[in-house]
Protein backbone atom coordinates (compact mmCIF):
# COMPACT_ATOMS: atom_id res chain seq x y z
CA UNK A 1 0.00 0.00 0.00
CA UNK A 2 1.76 3.20 -1.31
CA UNK A 3 2.91 5.47 2.09
CA UNK A 4 1.30 9.03 2.96
CA UNK A 5 2.41 11.86 1.02
CA UNK A 6 4.12 14.86 2.09
CA UNK A 7 2.36 18.17 1.17
CA UNK A 8 3.40 21.67 1.76
CA UNK A 9 5.93 22.09 4.56
CA UNK A 10 6.58 18.59 5.03
CA UNK A 11 3.21 18.30 6.28
CA UNK A 12 1.99 14.37 5.71
CA UNK A 13 -1.32 14.45 3.31
CA UNK A 14 -3.57 11.65 3.65
CA UNK A 15 -3.06 8.62 1.21
CA UNK A 16 -5.62 8.58 -2.43
CA UNK A 17 -6.62 5.33 -3.74
CA UNK A 18 -8.35 5.08 -7.14
CA UNK A 19 -12.01 4.46 -7.37
CA UNK A 20 -13.30 0.90 -7.70
CA UNK A 21 -13.02 -0.49 -11.63
CA UNK A 22 -15.27 -2.85 -10.71
CA UNK A 23 -18.33 -3.80 -8.13
CA UNK A 24 -19.38 -6.93 -7.28
CA UNK A 25 -22.75 -7.97 -5.41
CA UNK A 26 -22.06 -10.81 -2.89
CA UNK A 27 -25.50 -12.82 -1.75
CA UNK A 28 -23.33 -15.20 1.22
CA UNK A 29 -25.16 -17.61 3.71
CA UNK A 30 -24.43 -18.15 7.35
CA UNK A 31 -24.81 -21.75 9.07
CA UNK A 32 -24.30 -23.70 11.84
CA UNK A 33 -22.04 -22.16 14.10
CA UNK A 34 -21.35 -19.26 11.95
CA UNK A 35 -24.51 -17.60 12.73
CA UNK A 36 -22.98 -16.63 16.61
CA UNK A 37 -20.29 -14.54 14.72
CA UNK A 38 -21.77 -10.80 15.26
CA UNK A 39 -21.52 -8.43 13.01
CA UNK A 40 -17.78 -7.30 13.85
CA UNK A 41 -16.90 -10.97 13.49
CA UNK A 42 -17.96 -11.56 10.22
CA UNK A 43 -16.80 -8.68 8.81
CA UNK A 44 -13.13 -9.27 10.30
CA UNK A 45 -13.31 -13.30 9.27
CA UNK A 46 -14.71 -11.51 5.34
CA UNK A 47 -11.53 -9.16 5.59
CA UNK A 48 -8.66 -12.14 6.46
CA UNK A 49 -10.76 -13.98 3.51
CA UNK A 50 -10.92 -11.34 1.11
CA UNK A 51 -6.96 -11.28 1.57
CA UNK A 52 -6.24 -15.00 1.68
CA UNK A 53 -7.92 -15.34 -1.27
CA UNK A 54 -6.02 -12.13 -3.12
CA UNK A 55 -9.34 -10.77 -3.88
CA UNK A 56 -7.51 -7.01 -5.47
CA UNK A 57 -9.86 -4.90 -3.28
CA UNK A 58 -10.33 -1.05 -3.75
CA UNK A 59 -9.15 0.94 -1.08
CA UNK A 60 -10.71 4.45 0.68
CA UNK A 61 -8.82 7.39 0.36
CA UNK A 62 -7.58 8.81 4.11
CA UNK A 63 -5.29 8.56 6.78
CA UNK A 64 -7.10 4.83 7.54
CA UNK A 65 -7.34 3.38 4.21
CA UNK A 66 -10.36 0.11 4.11
CA UNK A 67 -11.65 -2.11 1.87
CA UNK A 68 -14.18 -0.71 -0.02
CA UNK A 69 -17.34 -2.97 1.52
CA UNK A 70 -20.64 -1.86 1.60
CA UNK A 71 -22.68 -4.17 4.18
CA UNK A 72 -26.22 -4.32 4.35
CA UNK A 73 -29.54 -5.92 6.54
CA UNK A 74 -27.21 -8.19 8.45
CA UNK A 75 -28.86 -10.73 10.51
CA UNK A 76 -29.52 -10.30 14.68
CA UNK A 77 -26.40 -12.74 16.32
CA UNK A 78 -27.84 -16.27 16.66
CA UNK A 79 -30.10 -16.40 13.11
CA UNK A 80 -29.27 -18.39 10.20
CA UNK A 81 -29.32 -16.62 6.54
CA UNK A 82 -29.53 -17.88 3.36
CA UNK A 83 -29.45 -13.90 2.04
CA UNK A 84 -27.03 -11.73 3.37
CA UNK A 85 -25.83 -9.18 1.06
CA UNK A 86 -22.96 -7.78 0.53
CA UNK A 87 -20.97 -5.19 -2.30
CA UNK A 88 -17.36 -5.01 -2.94
CA UNK A 89 -15.11 -2.41 -4.65
CA UNK A 90 -12.02 -4.23 -6.90
CA UNK A 91 -8.96 -2.38 -8.19
CA UNK A 92 -9.13 -5.18 -11.05
CA UNK A 93 -11.90 -6.57 -13.12
CA UNK A 94 -12.30 -10.12 -11.92
CA UNK A 95 -14.46 -12.62 -13.22
CA UNK A 96 -17.07 -12.92 -10.50
CA UNK A 97 -17.50 -16.99 -10.87
CA UNK A 98 -13.69 -16.83 -9.81
CA UNK A 99 -14.25 -14.41 -6.66
CA UNK A 100 -17.11 -16.72 -5.48
CA UNK A 101 -14.83 -20.20 -5.55
CA UNK A 102 -11.84 -17.94 -4.03
CA UNK A 103 -13.55 -16.76 -1.17
CA UNK A 104 -15.29 -20.00 -0.58
CA UNK A 105 -12.04 -21.56 -0.16
CA UNK A 106 -10.87 -19.20 1.67
CA UNK A 107 -13.59 -18.32 4.24
CA UNK A 108 -14.60 -20.47 7.69
CA UNK A 109 -17.32 -23.43 7.97
CA UNK A 110 -20.77 -22.04 7.46
CA UNK A 111 -19.91 -18.71 5.88
CA UNK A 112 -20.67 -19.79 2.00
CA UNK A 113 -20.88 -17.38 -0.59
CA UNK A 114 -24.14 -18.28 -2.91
CA UNK A 115 -23.70 -16.03 -5.67
CA UNK A 116 -21.20 -13.29 -6.94
CA UNK A 117 -22.90 -10.85 -9.93
CA UNK A 118 -21.69 -7.53 -11.04
CA UNK A 119 -23.37 -5.23 -8.79
CA UNK A 120 -26.15 -2.58 -10.24
CA UNK A 121 -25.66 1.16 -9.82
CA UNK A 122 -28.77 1.35 -7.51
CA UNK A 123 -27.82 1.29 -3.92
CA UNK A 124 -28.38 -2.30 -2.09
CA UNK A 125 -30.53 0.01 0.67
CA UNK A 126 -33.02 0.83 -2.37
CA UNK A 127 -33.38 -2.96 -3.82
CA UNK A 128 -33.59 -5.09 -0.36
CA UNK A 129 -36.56 -3.62 1.42
CA UNK A 130 -38.05 -6.74 2.43
CA UNK A 131 -37.06 -10.61 4.09
CA UNK A 132 -38.89 -13.71 3.96
CA UNK A 133 -37.97 -15.91 7.16
CA UNK A 134 -38.36 -19.41 8.93
CA UNK A 135 -39.11 -19.34 12.20
CA UNK A 136 -38.95 -23.27 13.57
CA UNK A 137 -40.88 -23.01 17.22
CA UNK A 138 -40.03 -25.95 20.02
CA UNK A 139 -42.61 -26.41 22.76
CA UNK A 140 -45.51 -24.77 21.45
CA UNK A 141 -48.90 -26.61 20.94
CA UNK A 142 -50.64 -26.30 17.79
CA UNK A 143 -53.87 -24.85 19.21
CA UNK A 144 -51.62 -21.82 21.21
CA UNK A 145 -50.07 -21.57 17.59
CA UNK A 146 -53.02 -20.76 15.53
CA UNK A 147 -54.60 -18.74 18.42
CA UNK A 148 -51.57 -16.33 18.17
CA UNK A 149 -50.87 -15.81 14.53
CA UNK A 150 -55.04 -15.52 14.51
CA UNK A 151 -55.01 -12.77 16.98
CA UNK A 152 -51.85 -11.46 15.18
CA UNK A 153 -53.26 -10.73 11.79
CA UNK A 154 -56.56 -9.53 12.56
CA UNK A 155 -54.76 -6.82 15.11
CA UNK A 156 -54.67 -3.69 13.40
CA UNK A 157 -51.36 -3.28 15.58
CA UNK A 158 -49.23 -4.63 18.33
CA UNK A 159 -46.89 -2.48 20.34
CA UNK A 160 -42.89 -4.55 21.48
CA UNK A 161 -40.68 -3.08 23.26
CA UNK A 162 -36.68 -3.68 22.49
CA UNK A 163 -33.82 -2.49 23.60
CA UNK A 164 -31.88 -0.54 21.23
CA UNK A 165 -28.40 1.75 21.37
CA UNK A 166 -30.77 4.23 22.31
CA UNK A 167 -32.35 2.85 25.00
CA UNK A 168 -35.47 0.98 24.98
CA UNK A 169 -38.05 1.54 22.64
CA UNK A 170 -41.39 1.02 21.78
CA UNK A 171 -43.02 0.43 18.49
CA UNK A 172 -45.41 -1.48 16.34
CA UNK A 173 -44.76 -5.33 15.40
CA UNK A 174 -47.60 -5.62 13.06
CA UNK A 175 -47.32 -2.60 10.44
CA UNK A 176 -44.25 -4.30 9.02
CA UNK A 177 -45.76 -7.60 8.50
CA UNK A 178 -46.67 -8.55 5.61
CA UNK A 179 -47.57 -12.05 5.61
CA UNK A 180 -47.80 -14.67 8.16
CA UNK A 181 -48.27 -18.66 7.75
CA UNK A 182 -47.80 -21.53 9.78
CA UNK A 183 -46.51 -24.86 8.10
CA UNK A 184 -46.32 -27.54 10.82
CA UNK A 185 -43.98 -26.28 14.26
CA UNK A 186 -42.81 -23.24 11.85
CA UNK A 187 -43.71 -20.23 11.05
CA UNK A 188 -42.98 -18.60 7.14
CA UNK A 189 -42.86 -14.57 7.86
CA UNK A 190 -42.22 -11.89 5.08
CA UNK A 191 -41.43 -8.11 6.56
CA UNK A 192 -41.16 -5.23 5.06
CA UNK A 193 -37.53 -2.79 5.93
CA UNK A 194 -39.43 -0.37 8.20
CA UNK A 195 -37.64 1.88 10.70
CA UNK A 196 -36.69 0.69 13.02
CA UNK A 197 -36.53 -2.55 11.57
CA UNK A 198 -39.16 -5.22 12.99
CA UNK A 199 -36.63 -8.43 13.25
CA UNK A 200 -38.62 -11.98 13.36
CA UNK A 201 -37.90 -11.70 17.13
CA UNK A 202 -40.03 -8.59 17.60
CA UNK A 203 -42.82 -10.76 16.04
CA UNK A 204 -42.35 -13.92 18.62
CA UNK A 205 -42.66 -10.89 21.21
CA UNK A 206 -45.40 -9.71 19.94
CA UNK A 207 -47.11 -13.28 19.46
CA UNK A 208 -46.68 -14.21 23.53
CA UNK A 209 -47.97 -10.76 24.06
CA UNK A 210 -51.28 -11.55 22.54
CA UNK A 211 -51.64 -15.38 23.72
CA UNK A 212 -50.47 -16.34 27.06
CA UNK A 213 -49.73 -19.94 26.00
CA UNK A 214 -48.12 -19.02 23.22
CA UNK A 215 -44.55 -19.67 25.24
CA UNK A 216 -41.98 -21.52 22.83
CA UNK A 217 -38.88 -23.33 24.36
CA UNK A 218 -36.79 -22.45 21.86
CA UNK A 219 -36.92 -20.36 18.43
CA UNK A 220 -34.67 -20.65 15.56
CA UNK A 221 -34.73 -18.12 12.77
CA UNK A 222 -33.65 -18.29 9.12
CA UNK A 223 -33.89 -15.47 6.74
CA UNK A 224 -34.51 -17.07 3.67
CA UNK A 225 -34.68 -14.83 1.37
CA UNK A 226 -34.24 -10.37 1.06
CA UNK A 227 -35.54 -8.35 -2.16
CA UNK A 228 -37.51 -5.42 -3.07
CA UNK A 229 -41.17 -5.43 -2.00
CA UNK A 230 -43.67 -5.59 -5.26
CA UNK A 231 -46.31 -3.20 -4.37
CA UNK A 232 -48.43 -4.65 -6.85
CA UNK A 233 -48.29 -8.41 -5.58
CA UNK A 234 -46.40 -7.99 -1.67
CA UNK A 235 -43.85 -10.80 -2.79
CA UNK A 236 -40.12 -10.20 -3.22
CA UNK A 237 -38.19 -8.98 -6.09
CA UNK A 238 -34.73 -10.81 -6.44
CA UNK A 239 -32.06 -8.13 -6.33
CA UNK A 240 -29.82 -9.70 -8.39
CA UNK A 241 -32.57 -10.45 -11.59
CA UNK A 242 -33.93 -6.97 -12.85
CA UNK A 243 -37.29 -7.39 -10.80
CA UNK A 244 -38.16 -11.03 -11.92
CA UNK A 245 -39.75 -13.08 -8.94
CA UNK A 246 -37.20 -15.01 -6.12
CA UNK A 247 -37.33 -18.29 -6.07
Amino acid sequence: MPGKLLGVAGRSQPEQHAPPVQRLRVRYAKRGRARFLSSRDFSRALERGLRRARVPMAYSSGFSPHPRISYANSVPTGAASEAEYLEIGLAEPCDPKKVQAALNAALPAGLDILEVVSASPTPLSDVLTGSVWRIDLVGVSDVALKRAVGQFLAASSVPVTRMTKNGLREFDARNAVLSLSIDGTSLYLTTAHSAPLVRPDDVIAALSRLASDFRPTDVLFTRLRQGTVNSTTGELDDPASSGQPSR
